[in-house]
């Protein structure tokens, strides 16, 4: 590996996910930014993932495969590569989701051009066992009030600035530790940048941590009592228009776009 920091860190949490990892990291190495590395770290996967890992790693410098030593879950994952990585900007890419080719070139020229050191994209949604893709966008600017009634931020698609932001990591939440992560980086920065460009795909599984909705909803209760300590009142406040509004974001969203709740979203230029 060459001395220099990679402009980019981008850190992928791992846990049995054989069937869709290589087309993942296949996603990084297609970017037409190049001065990346990418942090693989096992989370004690039970399939193939760890052969898959190092097979992955040791045909490609650019890869660092780090270990858990055990089923730590998604957040202290990501929280061990944040801590390990080089790099100035800090991405996320869960393992079965994949990133559009221009993907950090462009989020990276937008965040500069804006002047803003957190951003997130719009996405599509797409089901694993078939039916109809999605795409959900995202407002152009959301500040920390904005993301408490409804986390538009999509992880695979966030990227932030350290040189900003400094030292960080990730709640010791089981769930929804990005989401209350985000509020954290919040408090630094006026606004979370949206990108209009469709630059990440979503698999969409029932097996996925937020598949379940009313365990989604169970959690980001849990989040805004014990992680943020809203009182009942706040809490209930914040957790109505989450509820409402993402209903609307993923089912009616044009509903939510001439409520203001949501921009729309275009497909990516091409790679080139």
């Amino acid at each position: 590996m060459a001395d220099a920091a990679p402009l980019v860190s981008v850190v992928i949490p791992v846990f049995n996910a054989a069937d869709t990892l290589a087309g993942t990291v296949a996603s990084v190495q297609a970017q037409s930014l190049t001065d990346w590395e990418a942090l693989l770290i096992e989370d004690g996967s039970t399939d193939e993932s760890p052969a898959i890992c190092a097979r992955l790693a040791a045909a490609d410098p650019r890869l660092r495969l780090l270990r858990t030593g055990g089923q730590a879950g998604a957040g202290p994952a990501r929280n061990a590569g944040i801590a390990a990585a080089r790099g100035r900007f800090i991405a996320f890419l869960d393992a079965d989701d994949q990133w559009h080719p221009r993907k950090l070139d462009l989020q990276l020229a937008a965040m500069a051009a804006a002047g803003l050191p957190f951003s997130c994209t719009a996405y599509d949604r797409v089901p694993v066992g078939g039916g109809a893709r999605r795409v959900v966008g995202v407002p152009a600017r959301a500040s920390r009030a904005d993301l408490l009634k409804t986390n538009t931020v999509a992880c695979s698609t966030a990227i932030y600035d350290r040189a900003h932001f400094g030292p960080r990591a990730m709640p010791a939440l089981r769930r929804r530790q990005d989401f209350a992560f985000w509020l954290d980086l919040l408090r630094d920065t006026p606004a979370v940048l949206g990108l209009p460009l469709v630059l990440m795909t979503y698999r969409e599984s029932p097996a996925s941590l937020s598949g379940a909705k009313g365990r989604a909803a169970a959690d980001t209760w849990g989040m805004y009592r014990q992680a943020l300590g809203l009182s009942r009142a706040e809490a209930s406040w914040y957790f109505g228009h989450y509820a409402l509004r993402g209903l609307l974001r993923h089912r009616l969203p044009g509903l939510a776009r001439r409520l203001g709740w949501l921009e729309g979203a275009v497909p990516p230029p091409e790679a080139g």
